[in-house]
């Protein structure tokens, strides 16, 4: 395996971005890949996963680099050449190779994996709070799932056609896909491809979205006719879903405290072809209390650490801190106080979030329930998804019901 200069630049220029400008790493993958009209498919891949590669494993190859942050560009290429001889490559003779130390990186390597704070590449806060939540076992687990490469999962828009004729339609496009009976609106790529630039996808036939991720619509069992509130919706992938359920047919309603997300989601269901949708920007207490009661569903996807989807968003876990835990728990329990108030009396609630953390999950709902809003509501059923036994994303969802 041969490594090509303007590739890896790109790759030591993105790192920067993303460890010393605090970039999003999504962002700087999806900039990159237009540097240069000239890459094939196998020089985006190499650009693309090698950024994801090393931003996952940043605290082992940075120790074993012996380097610290704030990365200067030397310390980004003892960081890359760790990456690089771990993976097999055969370092060329350029000037920033040439004192890698090549028996040092592989022994340093055995030496740390003994230990899981390097082996998973993980902050120290992040594991103890883990292993305290989940147990050393599970935890464990939990990690070396969320370690693993993201695969490409599709949801088939059924407002415009079905899981058979798209996955027809892709394998013209030498995309190959299969089904899994858990996920009925699923098709999983077998390889990664860029879907993105398929006709299918310019025609609304599908949205990329994690299967896990997929459960969340179904569990509000919506119907076509109803009156729905998706109260945190953002760029819509779960509002899209439920459109699709609802067959176009009854009033949706997608809410965000953030105009822009909205203005994403408006441009997505107009690819779609969802037109059941309404939309709202909370920008006042006036906003909910206009739907006190009034409505059949509502679904509360809060927001949360996402410590279930680390394997699409490695560099979540260096972004986080642990004050943002705190915080965020507080922001939940105002959530659910103030937009279960939406539901109306026999109408359902799914509170739903992308961590794993029990803290976030069910404990969250049991405060509530024992909250004077939270009396006027029954469980009904939750569901946990780990990483470690889905092979997808961690998710959590409660459904509740409010008492008549």
């Amino acid at each position: 395996m041969r490594l090509h200069r303007n590739l890896v630049f790109t790759v030591i220029d993105s790192l920067g971005f993303i460890f010393n400008e605090g970039e999003y790493a999504d962002k700087v993958v999806a900039r990159a890949l237009k540097k240069d009209k000239r890459w094939g498919s196998a020089d985006r891949r190499f650009v693309a996963e090698t950024i994801y590669e090393i931003v996952r494993w940043k605290r082992l190859y940075s120790e074993i680099a012996e380097v610290k942050e704030p990365y200067d560009r030397d310390n980004l290429w003892r960081i890359f050449a760790v990456w690089a001889v771990l993976r097999g490559y055969k370092l060329p003779d350029w000037k920033y190779f040439e004192e890698t130390p090549l028996r040092r990186i592989k022994g340093r390597f055995d030496e740390l994996s003994k230990i899981r704070k390097f082996r998973e590449s993980i902050p120290d806060w992040m594991d103890e709070l883990g292993a305290k939540e989940l147990g050393e076992k599970t935890w464990e687990k939990e990690l070396a799932a969320q370690n693993e490469q993201a695969q490409v999962i599709l949801r088939v828009n059924t407002l415009k056609t079905t899981k058979q004729k798209l996955r027809a339609i892709l394998m013209d496009n030498d995309i190959e896909t299969y089904f899994d009976d858990q996920y009925p609106d699923a098709l999983i790529l077998k390889e990664r491809a860029n879907v993105f630039l398929t006709q299918a996808f310019k025609d609304g036939f599908f949205e990329v979205q994690d299967a896990s991720s997929q459960l969340v619509a179904p569990f509000l069992e919506v119907a076509p006719g109803m009156r729905v509130v998706d109260t945190c919706a953002g760029a819509g992938g779960k509002t899209l879903h439920m459109a699709s359920l609802m067959e176009n047919k009854g009033q949706l309603i997608a809410m965000d405290l953030y105009e822009s997300k909205l203005k994403q989601l408006k441009l997505r269901a107009k690819r779609n072809s969802a037109f059941n949708i309404e939309y709202r920007i909370i920008d006042s207490t006036k906003v909910i209390k206009k739907l006190h009661e009034k409505a059949d569903r509502v679904l509360i996807d809060a927001p949360c650490s996402g410590l279930g989807v680390m394997k699409r968003n490695p560099d979540s876990k260096w972004k986080l801190q642990p004050e943002f835990i705190d915080n965020i728990k507080k922001t939940q329990a105002e959530v659910l106080e103030s937009y279960s108030k939406i539901v109306k009396p026999g109408g359902k609630l799914v509170y739903a979030t992308c961590s794993v953390l029990p803290s976030e999950n069910q404990q969250q709902v049991e405060r509530f329930l024992s909250t004077e809003t939270g009396s006027q509501f029954k469980f009904v059923k939750d569901r946990k998804i780990m990483a470690s036994e889905s092979g997808f994303d961690g998710f959590y969802m409660a459904q509740l019901e409010r008492k008549i």
